[in-house]
């Protein structure tokens, strides 16, 4: 398996050390950081911890996302995605890639739900959101899911067929909804997940999250639909 890890960033000068440092050498990973209009040393601190830096000034988790997919070498198989608040546990990304390995998976998603979270990482409206956007993957899709959490691995193949286009808060919904539409299968995995370094971007503020919340309700409608 030649794997690239995929990090979006926004000035996480702080928690990235601590997030490429904890990644398992043993996976031999190709490392991008996409800096998502930073103003702090985030695209720094990441080249010193050995990331390939890719800048994407127009802000959006979608946005970096699809810069770093760009950016990704040929020989990549396999893509995992990892966000740089320190919020989830990169040394369980053997654990999320099992299911690739063995031939069981083209989509694995690491479920926060399942897992064990440390007290207050996740606020009531985020839990009830991921909650309702479980449920209507399942009644509109018939994918079954407990979280759309950021922390996943696909094969590039399949991700190359799902021609991922949203380039905000909808990033990880659209992924689950085309992979229920294309037959992939997906699975998920239990992860731990805790308090974040920093303020969270969405979950730490309610406007944030209810614009989160009405893409990514718009997003299932749409897919829904076509």
């Amino acid at each position: 398996m030649r794997l690239c890890i995929v990090i979006p960033a926004l000035d996480e000068e702080t928690s990235l050390p601590k997030v490429l440092a904890d990644i398992p050498r043993s996976l031999d990973a190709h490392v991008i950081v996409v800096d998502n209009g930073s103003v702090d040393r985030t695209a720094e601190v990441a080249r010193e911890g050995g990331a390939t830096v890719v800048e994407q000034p127009e802000r959006g988790y979608g946005a970096a996302c699809l810069a770093g997919l760009a950016a990704l070498p040929d020989d990549c198989d396999t893509v995992a995605f990892l966000d740089a608040d320190y919020s989830d546990f990169p040394e369980e990304l053997p654990a999320l890639l099992e299911p690739i390995l063995q031939g069981d998976a083209d989509l694995v998603i690491g479920s926060r739900m399942l897992g064990r979270r440390e007290k207050g990482a996740l606020p009531p409206h985020s839990l009830f959101g991921n909650w309702l956007a479980g449920r209507l993957l399942w009644l509109l899709h018939r994918q079954k899911a407990t979280d759309l959490g950021p922390f996943r691995a696909i094969r590039r193949e399949a991700l190359d067929s799902l021609g991922m286009a949203d380039r905000a808060y909808g990033w990880t919904v659209e992924m689950q909804l085309k992979a229920a539409k294309k037959g992939l299968r997906t699975v998920e995995v239990p992860v731990r997940y805790r308090k974040r370094i920093g303020k969270s971007k969405i979950t730490g503020s309610l406007a944030a999250s209810w614009k989160a919340g009405v893409t990514i309700l718009s997003v299932l409608f749409r897919g829904y639909r076509t």
